[in-house]
C-alpha cells in the first residue's frame, strides 16, 4: 500500500514539472506596452531592427608593386591564359589592403594589335583584368613603354579600362580637360590624390598636338598639377617613372627629383622603371614633417635575363588620421618572380614565403645554380635595410 501511494505521489510530482517547464516564465510588474507590442509582432506586424553602425578606422593602409612586364615567352598563349593564377599568393594581402597600386609597364590595346615583349610591348587584356581580380584598384601607365605601340594602342588601352570602372588609371590621358580631372580616393575620412610622371617614352614622341597624352617629367608642370591638388586631399601621392635601369643606388637625378617633390609638400613617392629594388628613405619637408620615397620598388612579376630582377618588393603604408595626417607605419616586403620551365607556373611569391625547393625549379636554376635563397635574403637586407619587412603586415 505504501508502495502504491508513493508511486501515486511520484506521478504527480512529474505532471507539476512538466507544467512549469512549458508555461512562459512569470515576470513581475510587467508593463502593458511590451505585452501589446509581443502580440502584434506575433500577427505578423514588422518591427524596426536597430543594426548597430560598424566601428570607423581612423587608419588607411596603402599597397603598392612595382613593374608588371611581360615577355613575348609570357604572352604567347594570348588571351587563352591564366593569368590570375599568378597573383594567387600576394592577393590576400592585397585584397585587405585600402588602396593597391601597381605599375602596369606596357599597353594593354587588344589583339588587333597583336600581342609582342621586347623591345615593343603589348600585354593581352585579360592580364588587366588578373590584376583588378588580384585586388588593385590604382594603376599607373605613365612608364617608357605606353607608346611603345602608337598613339591608337595607347587610346585603345584607355578604351579597355573604361570597361572597369572601378580602375583608377594614372599618367594617361584623352583630352587636356581629363588631364585636369584629379584623381581622388577617400577611405576612412582620409583623402588620398594621386599624380603619376614619366621620364619618357623610349624615344617614341607624343603626337605634337597631343603633348598632355602621356605625362611627363616637367617640373614646372609637377609644380602646378601639385599645387591645384594639395588642397583637395590629405595625402598626396606621385608615382614616378626613373631611375637607371639595373642600378641598386638611387641616381642623382632620383635625389633631386625627390628633393623637388619634397619641397612642393608631397607625402608619399611610389618609385619604378630600375627593375632592381633601391633604398627607402624618409626625406624632411620645409614644413618640419617628411616625405616617404621608395626611390624603386624593382619588378613585380617579370622575367627578364638580369637574375637580381627577380626580386622586387611592395610597399606598405598605414597613414593616421587626427589632429594630421601622418604615416603610422610603413615598409617594404621582398617579392619574388618564379617560373618555371616553358615560363609555366608563374607566380609572384613573397620571400618569406619563398624556399630552397621552389628555387631549385626555377627556370633560372634549370641550366645550373644562378641563385639560392641566401642570395635574395642577403641582397633585400643590404638594400631595404630597416624597411624589410619578412611577414604579411595584415596577420593577426
Amino acid at each position: 500500500m505504501t508502495k502504491k501511494l508513493l508511486s501515486i505521489l511520484f506521478l504527480f510530482l512529474l505532471l507539476g514539472l512538466n507544467s512549469c517547464a512549458t508555461r512562459a516564465p512569470i515576470k513581475e510588474n510587467t508593463p502593458e506596452k511590451p505585452v501589446e507590442a509581443e502580440s502584434e509582432a506575433a500577427a505578423g506586424e514588422k518591427t524596426e531592427e536597430i543594426i548597430p553602425e560598424p566601428p570607423r578606422s581612423d587608419y588607411v593602409t596603402i599597397l603598392a608593386v612595382g613593374d608588371n612586364l611581360f615577355n613575348a615567352a609570357m604572352v604567347q598563349a594570348g588571351e587563352d591564359r591564366n593569368y590570375e593564377s599568378a597573383y594567387e599568393r600576394i592577393r590576400l594581402m592585397v585584397e585587405k589592403a585600402d588602396i593597391a597600386f601597381i605599375n602596369q609597364e606596357t599597353a594593354l590595346a587588344g589583339k588587333d594589335f597583336g600581342f609582342s615583349g621586347y623591345p615593343l610591348f603589348n600585354t593581352p587584356q585579360k592580364l588587366g583584368r588578373a590584376i583588378i581580380a588580384a585586388g588593385f584598384d590604382v594603376i599607373n601607365h605613365a612608364t617608357n613603354h605606353i607608346m611603345d605601340m602608337g598613339e591608337k594602342a595607347l587610346l585603345a588601352t584607355m578604351d579597355f579600362w573604361d570597361t572597369i570602372p572601378e580602375a583608377r588609371i594614372l599618367g594617361i590621358h584623352r583630352s587636356e580637360e581629363q588631364r585636369k580631372i584629379p584623381v581622388l580616393i577617400t577611405k576612412n575620412s582620409i583623402t588620398m590624390g594621386f599624380l603619376s610622371y614619366t621620364y619618357g617614352t623610349n624615344a617614341i614622341p607624343l603626337p605634337k598636338d597631343k603633348p598632355y597624352m602621356v605625362s611627363l617629367i616637367d617640373k614646372e608642370i609637377m609644380k602646378k598639377e601639385i599645387e591645384a591638388l594639395r588642397p583637395l586631399c590629405d595625402f598626396l601621392i606621385v608615382s614616378m617613372h626613373w631611375g637607371e635601369e639595373y642600378k641598386y643606388e638611387y641616381s642623382k637625378s632620383q635625389q633631386n627629383l625627390a628633393a623637388f617633390l619634397a619641397e612642393q609638400n608631397v607625402d608619399l613617392v611610389i618609385g619604378h622603371h630600375p627593375h632592381v629594388i633601391q633604398p627607402v628613405e624618409y626625406i624632411q619637408k620645409p614644413n618640419g614633417a617628411f616625405m616617404l620615397c621608395f626611390y624603386s620598388l624593382g619588378n613585380f612579376l617579370a622575367a627578364q635575363i638580369r637574375t637580381e630582377t627577380l626580386l622586387g618588393a611592395m610597399a606598405y603604408i598605414k597613414i593616421k588620421s587626427g589632429d594630421k595626417v601622418e604615416i603610422a607605419e610603413a615598409g617594404a616586403i621582398p617579392l619574388i618572380s618564379h617560373y618555371e620551365r616553358d615560363y609555366q607556373n608563374m607566380e609572384v611569391y613573397p620571400l618569406h614565403e619563398y624556399s630552397e625547393e621552389l628555387a631549385g625549379r626555377h627556370r633560372k636554376n634549370q641550366a645550373g645554380r644562378q641563385f639560392t635563397m641566401d642570395y635574395f635574403s642577403k641582397l633585400s637586407t643590404q638594400i631595404l635595410g630597416d624597411k624589410e619587412i619578412r611577414q604579411n603586415p595584415f596577420a593577426p
